[in-house]
């Protein structure tokens, strides 16, 4: 199947200024509102659906929404987080217009997926450099945030749920468990798809995780589709793409940007030659689903779509790593029938360990840092992790030390596993 190409760029074509993306109803505002994409579903929805329906006669299956920082928490920037609900409806409401009028006319039946971008904010990484355990945002605020544009993108007709663009794995399942939970209480569940980010040739998100740890961390929401968007062009990300098909049953997406940025930040690589890598990726049996990203306009889809519609989809194994235990911090770990006794390093504990509870109770938690890391460094395959103490607020102190491990990653690499008495697990805003 193909799915659409990039918005912004498309957006950017049309050169709009300040007045066109205030409108009438925001011409007042007091904050520059020019660059806020998601804005013009509301102020410019004519541009919008013209270039959804270009997508669409281009031969895209699926459209999604526009609405990657359509969350309170990014639109806060422009002093319009009371909007997200709205933003996500109307933007929903506009791709399905389009979507059921190129069915109508064409007889092929299209899909929107609704776009749930990351925010600009990070659970894993902090905003600080002088202090790598603040952290500006909570999971719980992640999850209402990520819960209020879900239930907009449902309410507006959205057929998939597409979580895209990830760097931060925390952020991710944040998003998941709110759908989950929307699911779970309020809604017809709807496929999920989830695409991460690779930075560079290292393989890595922005928080340093691995492909395939990646997808371990993700794959409990059981989503239709997994794959990797953003970044980078189609041949960079192609070993990447071939390591997360080897680890899942789910089917894998790719739609990679118009190859490299150039010196000014813009795409040069043209729609014959992007198509033509993703032909190889369909030809090996890499993907089942492809489209494109930043740098990508309606004739790079149109030429991605000639290119493979001969081409037979990837056939998803019906199952990997069998009977086995499946864990993952920044890299994976996988615990089978043959493997060895699994190191856990219990010296980060406030009551098996006196020289670490010593410095956890007096503040000291860089020092206490190095204890986790020296077990690591000794072969801990896994980190337990105790803060419970008379004397201590553990839920806080768990928290403020777990978000030093995130912020070195020879200690990140390896899973975590929490230790709690059963009265005083913490909530997810906690930790």
């Amino acid at each position: 199947m193909i799915l659409d190409g990039g918005m912004g760029t498309m957006i950017q074509e049309r050169r709009l200024e300040e007045e066109h993306f205030r409108g009438e109803e925001f011409k007042d505002h007091t904050h520059s509102l020019k660059g806020n994409n998601d804005l013009l579903s509301i102020t410019q929805s004519d541009v919008i659906y013209n270039i959804h329906k270009e997508y669409l006669l281009a031969g895209a299956d699926i459209i999604e929404t526009n609405t990657f920082s359509s969350t309170c928490i990014a639109q806060a920037d422009y002093g319009l987080e009371h909007l997200a609900y709205r933003m996500n409806k109307v933007s929903a409401e506009i791709a399905r217009k389009a979507a059921d009028d190129i069915t109508n006319q064409t007889g092929c039946k299209r899909y929107v997926a609704g776009a749930v971008g990351p925010t600009n904010k990070t659970l894993s990484v902090s905003p600080s450099v002088e202090r790598p355990d603040f952290r500006n945002v909570t999971f719980d605020e992640l999850a209402e945030a990520y819960t209020e544009q879900v239930r907009g993108l449902l309410d507006g007709g959205a057929d998939i749920i597409m979580v895209e663009t990830i760097f931060d794995t925390a952020n991710a399942k944040a998003s998941l468990f709110a759908i989950d939970k929307l699911f779970e209480e309020s809604y017809e569940p709807r496929p999920i798809f989830i695409s991460g980010t690779i930075v560079d040739r290292s393989g890595r998100t922005l928080s340093g995780q691995t492909g395939e740890a990646f997808v371990i961390s993700v794959s409990h929401a059981k989503p239709l589709c997994i794959g990797l968007n953003c970044a980078l062009g189609a041949t960079e990300m192609r070993p990447f793409i071939q390591a997360i098909g080897k680890c899942t049953t789910a089917h894998v997406l790719c739609y990679p940007n118009a190859g490299l940025p150039n010196t000014f930040g813009g795409y040069d690589e043209t729609p014959e030659l992007t198509a033509s890598h993703l032909k190889d990726f369909a030809t090996d049996g890499l993907v089942n689903l492809v489209g494109g990203c930043c740098g990508t306009t309606p004739a790079h889809i149109r030429a991605i779509a000639e290119k493979v519609k001969h081409c037979q989809p990837r056939v998803p194994p019906t199952d990997v790593f069998q009977d086995y235990m499946l864990l993952a911090g920044l890299e994976p770990f996988r615990i089978g029938p043959y493997t060895n006794f699994v190191n856990i390093g219990e010296r980060c504990n406030v009551a098996g360990s006196r020289k670490f509870a010593k410095l956890i109770m007096s503040g000291n938690y860089e020092e206490a840092l190095s204890i986790a890391k020296t077990q690591v460094e000794m072969g801990a395959q896994v980190l337990d992790i105790n803060m419970d103490e008379g004397m201590l607020e553990g839920p806080a102190a768990m928290a403020r030390f777990c978000c030093l491990i995130a912020s070195e990653p020879d200690i990140a690499r390896v899973g975590i596993n929490w230790t709690f008495q059963k009265d005083k697990i913490p909530a997810h805003s906690d930790v």
